[in-house]
């Protein structure tokens, strides 16, 4: 059946991944992000390669007015099945008395109230439909915490409880919750997180083999795309070297 999902973050990384893959599989997509000449790009691209409808919705998930005015009651948003929350960063790694608040508050800000901005003015859309999924990218870092990994730890844990918690909610409305916790993942993510220090970043995944995006998002497919009656409530996902977030054999 063809369907229609929004994926936040889909510039880059597991989002573009994510997109990606719904579209060569023949499903109609809302994409959203910050790079608005990135984002026109990437859907022309998928409209030629895979003969898709791609709207583009260009706004950052910080900014709650903003979110809302693009999403709440959008028509482009009609029939949505899949909501992909993947929007998210790291930035920094420091101990906690040497932490960023700056970093923080931009981490707060993204994982977790972007996550809530987004779904809030998502769900009336979803409800509408009697049915639907929203798929929320975790962490391993939200199952584990670990050094100089504090506030970024407790966004995807939140990530996790918000998950968990929106399960319940939404069960009136025949809505389906799943969150995805990849663990290493060679993306952009690194080079963000260390604000563009690509040697600090590429030393992150040497000696092993990481996920990759398209990992990622095979299994996010994999997971909207089950029968109406089947829901996969969590999935923790890592490479084979790596087990969870302390334990990595190189």
């Amino acid at each position: 059946m063809r369907k229609k999902v929004l994926v936040t973050g889909a510039s880059s990384g597991f989002g573009k991944a994510i997109a990606e893959k719904f579209a060569a599989t023949g499903h109609d997509l809302v994409i959203t992000g910050r790079r608005a000449e990135r984002l026109e790009a990437f859907a022309e691209a998928l409209r030629q390669s895979h003969g898709v409808n791609v709207v583009v919705k260009v706004f950052d998930v910080q900014q709650r007015d903003a979110v809302f005015a693009a999403l709440y009651q959008d028509p482009a948003l009609e029939n949505l099945d899949v909501l992909v929350n993947n929007a998210g960063l790291a930035l920094g790694r420091d101990h906690f008395d040497e932490g960023n608040i700056d970093d923080w508050e931009t981490m707060i800000d993204t994982n977790l109230k972007g996550l809530l901005y987004v779904t809030r003015a998502v769900l009336p859309s979803l409800i509408s439909n009697g049915k639907g999924h929203v798929i929320n990218i975790g962490s391993t870092a939200g199952k584990e915490a670990y050094e100089k990994g504090n506030v970024y730890c407790a966004t995807k844990t939140g990530v996790d409880a918000i998950s968990q918690s929106m399960r319940i909610d939404l069960l009136k409305h025949r809505i389906k919750v799943t969150v995805v916790h990849p663990g290493a993942a060679e993306t952009e993510f690194s080079m963000v997180r260390f604000k563009g220090d690509e040697k600090t970043a590429k030393s992150v995944y040497e000696g092993y083999k990481p996920l990759q995006a398209e990992d990622v998002a095979d299994t996010v497919h994999y997971c909207a795309n089950l029968p109406e009656h089947v829901c996969i409530n969590s999935v923790v996902m890592t490479c084979t070297s790596q087990a969870n977030s302390f334990y990595l054999y190189k």
